[in-house]
């Protein structure tokens, strides 16, 4: 017995929602962080589920990708918020506004 698709859009809609959400409502740069990375999560998901309906491999090949940009993502994204909390003392966005070393 196999979930029918329109249930992984819904989750995967219900993921993406929640991650723009967290962008837009909180100031941590590492809440931040997590809540991109939760709406390529969903993206990832919807890529797998229609594949899965149309029977090709494309989708799985395009999350494979979005995969690969997530982990650069995260050692650049990481490393600048180290950066920024070594030199301000704070993870709030609203107190971090230039970015000059």
């Amino acid at each position: 017995m196999s979930v029918p698709i329109p249930y992984y859009l819904a989750l995967s809609a219900l993921l993406f929602t929640m991650g723009v959400v967290g962008v837009l409502v909180r100031r941590n740069a590492l809440v931040i962080f997590m809540s991109i990375e939760l709406m390529l999560n969903s993206v990832n998901l919807t890529f797998v589920a229609f594949a899965r309906q149309f029977g090709t491999v494309e989708g799985q090949v395009t999350v494979f990708f979005v995969m690969v940009i997530a982990a650069v993502e995260v050692v650049v994204g990481l490393s600048i918020i180290i950066a920024i909390f070594r030199t301000r003392d704070t993870m709030d966005i609203d107190d971090v506004d230039l970015l000059r070393g």
